[in-house]
């Protein structure tokens, strides 16, 4: 065999480990690689979940997981957006009704996890700290591969005010955070089921009109989430009794949507399920707490 022949076929197969070793990668950051069609797969087995108590249960471990990831590839945008969607989605669905002071932690959690994603993604100053009008320009730069950061951003920042919503300095934050969700709506109104819309109806219908809330724009939202995810998410309607049907004192509305929510299959769309059976846990105890609220 000819021995330049065997010399190239040494090289060639050589190439791999050496542009491994040119670029400095780690066999921990390998392992972050190789762990990431891990961690998708792990997500959509969850998201198509019935059993509240086994995805409570799991989903701490998920997101350790997702932290220890982390620490070897602090930079890692996929990884960072892992960590805030989950981080918002356990303290949502099985936190924030029981114990708020935890709750707001996990939140603030989620938000440094989407701020990082974003900063990633070019934003260029802390938007917690920066003047409405600074934060405005410099999400415009921002494109459509910011959507999730600033989604998941924007809504894990909104629900850490909400779970301080006794302090004024927290609240005078809100409109900091509506300002990177109205990026979302621009930018891909579609995203999450038409969440960007949903977050507007909680934002304009949670509020008296003294403070900010305009019952006539949250239900023009809560409308437009329901045309866009097709009627398949149940927490479009858990919201709109929660927030703009109470605020309204419209309880005819109140029960009419949470029955509606409790009366349906939450499977009906596979990879909804656990979304759909936490807005059932919602709607059961919003009912159950209705002559406090009427």
């Amino acid at each position: 065999m000819n021995l330049n022949r065997i010399r190239a076929g040494l090289l060639l197969a050589a190439l791999p480990l050496i542009l491994l070793f040119l670029s400095g990668c780690s066999m921990n950051r390998l392992a972050v690689i190789g762990a990431e069609p891990i961690l998708v797969g792990g997500q959509s087995a969850m998201y198509r979940e019935t059993d509240l108590k086994l995805a409570r249960d799991a989903m701490p471990a998920q997101l350790m997981l997702i932290q220890g990831l982390l620490q070897e590839d602090p930079h890692n945008p996929r990884l960072l957006l892992y960590a805030a969607r989950g981080f918002y989605g356990y303290t949502f669905g099985f936190v924030e009704d029981h114990d708020r002071r935890r709750a707001s932690k996990l939140y603030e959690r989620c938000f440094h996890y989407g701020l990082a994603a974003l900063r990633e993604e070019g934003l260029d100053l802390d938007p917690q700290h920066a003047q409405q009008q600074q934060v405005q320009a410099a999400v415009a730069r921002l494109g459509r591969s910011a959507v999730p950061g600033l989604f998941w951003t924007a809504s894990c920042w909104a629900k850490w005010i909400d779970m301080n919503r006794d302090d004024p300095a927290r609240v005078a934050e809100l409109g900091r955070a509506a300002v990177l969700m109205r990026r979302v709506l621009k930018l891909d109104e579609g995203y999450f089921h038409g969440g960007a819309d949903l977050f507007f109806g909680v934002y304009y219908g949670g509020r008296p009109p003294m403070l900010g809330g305009d019952y006539r724009k949250a239900r023009r939202y809560f409308e437009r989430a329901e045309r866009i995810s097709g009627g398949k998410l149940f927490l479009v309607d858990v919201l709109y009794a929660e927030y703009l049907a109470r605020q309204t004192q419209n309880r005819a509305l109140f029960e009419k949507k949470l029955r509606s929510v409790l009366s349906r299959p939450a499977d009906e769309v596979p990879d909804l399920a656990l979304f759909n059976r936490i807005a059932q846990a919602k709607a059961r105890r919003l009912l159950a707490h209705e002559k406090d609220y009427f």
